[in-house]
């Protein structure tokens, strides 16, 4: 008979490795979340720098770099098309309003305009030729009425005295008729002539107003065709610098298209990269100062760009007040940009501690200064100079400030 035997309870040797890893992870996980750094370093005191918490007014500005540019670029643009023939202006040089730059050689256009004023002469000589036709016209109607008249008044001559003859009974009652009706015919034929004369004034009237108006304009296209050769020159549409002109001699340069540009020096701005970070905080309006020769000039925000590149956003500012002598275009300023208005808080001077921690923590001084433990902060804003503390901290302690990347995970520095 056989014996069934009891399965033996507990741990099996297949369930060894999987207990050692759980064992194992949470003791890491322990000593991440739940460590209690208390390990201590031990640091020269000369060899940290430590600084005291201040209760004081924080500044809300940011310190960027600002390049001075003119106030305006105007493009230079060809419009008629061409080859380059001659550059009468180089690069760099002051220019006034209406100089040639570069003067464009278009043998083409000049065949075309030859041609274009031949017809325009051509069109001029018919329409004279229409006028003369149309005034000899009027001289003729003018002349056959003269005629008609004449011919009436004879006939009306001729009617009466056979009217008088006729009564008197010395002529013939056909003869009579004849004369009166010659007279009649006369009469009614000349005032159709007339009829035809006041409707030949009326459309000569409009031929000749509908004629003088497109004389006119063809004079004033054949103003506008000329030109074209004048168009040939590239001119300065405003005074100023030219600070690029990108053709060579014998280049072909088509119509529309850029030919260099002018930087109007009649004042300047200033162009600055700001983080992307302060997008949402910088506006139009936000005043900014900078020093240059131990004296502080003012500038205000005039435009910012909305397109983020390379995690930078571009901010004009536009001088407000005095400039800087001899400033030139492609100086460089360190700007302070003030977003807000300054307020009382508990500041730490800024340090490199920053870069370790996060702004989460900081080595805090104690009283007698033999020690600094590691303790928790809630850092806010910054500045150039200052973090502003909101929480962990009081005015007066003292902190180390400098960099903690040998200190490793010790929660407790010994100052000797």
């Amino acid at each position: 008979m056989d014996i069934q035997l009891e399965k033996k309870k507990g741990l099996r040797k297949k369930h060894v490795p999987y207990l050692a890893g759980g064992v194992v992870l949470a003791f890491a996980l322990g000593w991440t979340v739940f460590g209690n750094h208390s390990s201590k370093f031990s640091v020269e005191k000369d060899k940290v720098m430590i600084q005291s918490v201040l209760k004081s007014e924080f500044n809300d500005y940011i310190r960027i770099n600002g390049q001075v540019q003119p106030i305006n670029i105007i493009q230079l643009s060809a419009i008629e098309g061409g080859m380059v023939a001659e550059k009468v202006v180089e690069e760099g040089s002051p220019v006034r309003r209406g100089e040639v730059i570069v003067r464009l050689t278009n043998p083409m256009l000049s065949l075309n305009i030859l041609d274009s004023e031949a017809q325009l002469a051509e069109k001029q000589n018919f329409l004279r030729n229409t006028q003369v036709t149309m005034e000899q016209e009027r001289l003729n109607l003018r002349k056959e009425k003269l005629q008609l008249d004449l011919d009436i008044d004879r006939k009306k001559r001729k009617y009466k005295q056979y009217e008088s003859l006729y009564t008197e009974k010395l002529t013939s009652k056909e003869e009579y008729l004849q004369a009166r009706e010659d007279y009649e015919f006369a009469v009614k034929g000349r005032d159709l002539v007339m009829e035809r004369q006041r409707q030949d004034s009326i459309f000569r009237g409009i031929q000749v107003e509908q004629m003088e108006e497109s004389l006119n304009n063809i004079r004033r296209n054949l103003v506008l065709v000329r030109q074209r050769v004048d168009n040939l020159d590239v001119k300065a549409p405003v005074d100023g610098q030219l600070g690029l002109l990108d053709v060579e001699i014998g280049q072909s340069v088509g119509s529309g298209s850029r030919v260099g540009q002018i930087s109007v020096l009649s004042d300047y701005k200033i162009e600055a990269l700001i983080d992307e970070h302060y997008i949402d905080r910088v506006r139009n309006g936000l005043t900014a100062t900078f020093e240059r020769q131990e004296r502080t000039y003012s500038l205000v925000v005039r435009k910012v760009y909305p397109e983020v590149r390379d995690k930078q956003f571009k901010t004009d500012f536009v001088f407000e007040g005095e400039r800087p002598d001899n400033i030139r275009a492609g100086q460089t300023y360190y700007i302070n940009l003030q977003l807000g208005q300054p307020v009382e808080a508990l500041l730490i001077p800024r340090g490199a501690f920053y870069q370790n921690t996060g702004g989460q923590w900081i080595f805090a001084v104690s009283p007698d200064g033999k020690k600094a433990l590691r303790q928790p902060v809630r850092i806010g804003r910054q500045n150039p100079l200052y973090y502003e503390v909101l929480d962990g901290l009081a005015a007066g302690e003292q902190v180390v400030v400098s960099g903690y990347e040998h200190f490793g995970d010790a929660g407790e520095l010994i100052l000797k």
